[in-house]
């Protein structure tokens, strides 16, 4: 592992002349140079109107309400896709929808988006209008049998497409070819919510609310929904995607969020008043997970539609006690995936640039959170597969820096006609389905076309730090400001240091979490509390030992009292 200093930006420095040096470093540090940009006011979001699809879409949606027809939301199976179903939920009911129903593919017996067999069940509902959220630009045959059957098709999605749309009566997606809207970074739910206000738009023109005696709804109500969405789907956050979380923090800090929210942060032992993306994406967004990965997603769309506390908070409960399943099972799985290509490298001397693992007793639900482990450990792309039939397995890929992993599907897909049964995907995650036959021969490909784009140096793994720090900035009050300086996430990582250290003291805490403290190196008078996380098995730390760290500052609280703490990301013995 390396650490790698950040590079300010190049350009003039424009921001304000009272911000803090630290946080002028760590903006300038993401490209940020004008005050312009930390305006995170929601007045400035990207206006709607330059996103293509809207104005079909809002036909069809006007129609169904003026109708009073049947509506079906289709969603995907994970957290966004449950925020975006929930969303669309909420505000079309908002806006007079009294027919409305959703529903979500179990992975294991329907797979992702909107498939024939899933559009033959949603036929049992009788829709005249099935509306997509987070899925649907690849189902061309779902929509084309949709269709045939008498059903309309609105398609809101964020994913690439391929070269072939489906046949929709409408489609929503800013990433399509042409589509000028100018964040691409969108995430399912913030798709669905531009959907929603454009509706919203149209209806008040036809004085819509005031002829049905309905309180037009503040869309901002719902932006809780698009925060936990858009920072569980690991999107990077671009300035637009950055003020639909902001917003939606505020909301959630003052307790205006929706039942549902509130009970998850109490599960996961978060603050509510001072909660943080970070928070929502590394506590709150997996056990909303959860509940796709190993049963039902309707659970998590249940508890964010509910507005009794009880029934949150039961229902939150359910999928706390789903997730601590999922960790079981994921930690078994990164076990045998780690012991796997331990023995591999014995023999071989070398692990391969592109890693393919399989094991028949592997669980589709957490495949893609093990490909992300073995990843952070071995910083390659990684794919894990589980089987899907005894004939098909199905398989999870993430990548690193300068491997964009749904190109390269797509490159050997094209070389090699008939391997891939299907993919899709991002730069960074992938899903594809293979025959179990073609498995070797596309393990061989897959390392082979990952040695094509990568070196040695990439291979190794790097982190990207903003520097020292100084004795007078290892506090409490700058660990408050850059909490709050946020949102931090994809994209617009969380402020990252390093240093030399002397360990003081050591011990486990926790089964797998490294309890330190730490005295600078130049400033050895000092003594700061650290915690690295799962990574007691990586690291045999010795007190007296000097080491060097990339760290991060963060708030422990305890008993009401909050002290310094600094969360170590990698150890360099």
């Amino acid at each position: 592992m390396l650490i790698e200093r950040r590079t300010p930006c190049r350009g003039e420095d424009a921001l304000p002349d009272d911000l803090p040096p630290l946080l002028r470093r760590v903006y300038l540090n993401r490209g940020i140079g004008s005050g312009k940009e930390l305006d995170l006011a929601l007045g400035n979001l990207q206006d709607a109107e330059a996103l293509g699809g809207l104005e079909q879409a809002v036909t069809l949606l006007q129609q169904a309400l003026e109708e009073g027809r049947r509506i079906l939301i289709v969603g995907d199976f994970d957290a966004d896709g449950a925020t975006s179903s929930a969303l669309a939920i909420r505000a079309l009911r908002a806006m007079g929808a009294r027919d409305i129903h959703y529903l979500v593919p179990n992975r294991f017996d329907f797979g992702y988006g909107l498939t024939p067999p899933l559009v033959e069940l949603a036929d049992t509902i009788h829709p005249w209008l099935i509306i997509t959220v987070d899925n649907g630009i690849s189902s061309i045959d779902g929509v084309a049998e949709a269709r045939e059957r008498g059903m309309h098709v609105l398609v809101t999605d964020h994913h690439l497409p391929p070269e072939e749309l489906p046949a929709a009566d409408a489609i929503v997606n800013p990433n399509l070819q042409d589509d000028e809207f100018p964040s691409k970074a969108l995430a399912g739910v913030g798709v669905i919510f531009y959907v929603m206000v454009a509706l919203r738009s149209c209806l008040r023109s036809l004085g819509w609310f005031e002829s049905k005696g309905i309180a037009e709804p503040n869309m901002a109500d719902y932006l809780d929904l698009v925060a936990l969405g858009t920072v569980a789907d690991l999107v990077p956050l671009d300035r637009n995607n950055r003020i639909l979380v902001q917003n939606g923090l505020q909301r959630i800090r003052a307790g205006r969020c929706c039942a549902g929210i509130m009970a998850l942060i109490d599960v996961s032992r978060r603050d509510l008043a001072t909660v943080t993306s970070t928070d929502l994406g590394f506590f709150v967004g997996p056990r909303l997970n959860a509940a796709g990965r190993l049963e039902d997603m309707s659970v998590g769309i249940e508890c964010l539609l509910t507005d009794d506390p009880q029934e949150a908070r039961d229902l939150a409960q359910q999928l706390d006690s789903l997730n601590r399943q999922r960790r079981d099972i994921e930690n078994a799985m990164k076990e045998q995936a780690l012991a796997a290509l331990e023995s591999l490298h014995l023999a071989s001397e070398a692990v391969p640039a592109g890693i393919c693992l399989f094991d028949d007793d592997w669980h589709q639900g957490v495949v893609g959170i093990v490909a992300s482990r073995v990843k952070e450990q071995y910083h390659r792309p990684v794919i894990v597969f589980a089987a899907e039939s005894r004939e098909m397995l199905k398989g999870s890929a993430r990548s690193i820096q300068g491997v964009h992993i749904r190109d390269l599907l797509d490159a050997i897909a094209t070389r090699h006609p008939g391997l891939i049964s299907k993919f899709g995907g991002h730069a960074m995650a992938a899903g594809l389905s293979l025959p179990r036959s073609n498995l070797e021969k596309f393990r061989e490909l897959f390392d082979r076309f990952v040695r094509k784009q990568v070196d040695e140096q990439q291979l190794r793994g790097h982190l990207l730090s903003d520097g020292l720090l100084s004795k007078e900035e290892l506090t409490l009050d700058h660990a408050r400001m850059l909490r709050d300086a946020g949102p931090w996430g994809q994209g617009f990582p969380e402020p990252l240091f390093d240093d030399r250290f002397l360990v003081l003291d050591q011990r486990i805490v926790g089964d797998h979490h490294l309890k330190l403290k730490l005295a600078p190196e130049q400033y050895p008078e000092l003594r700061l509390e650290a915690i690295a996380f799962n990574q007691a098995d990586a690291h045999i730390v010795k007190t007296g030992q000097l080491i060097q760290a990339a760290y991060r500052l963060d708030i422990n609280t305890y008993m009401g009292r909050e002290s310094l703490q600094l969360i170590i990301q990698a150890i360099i013995e």
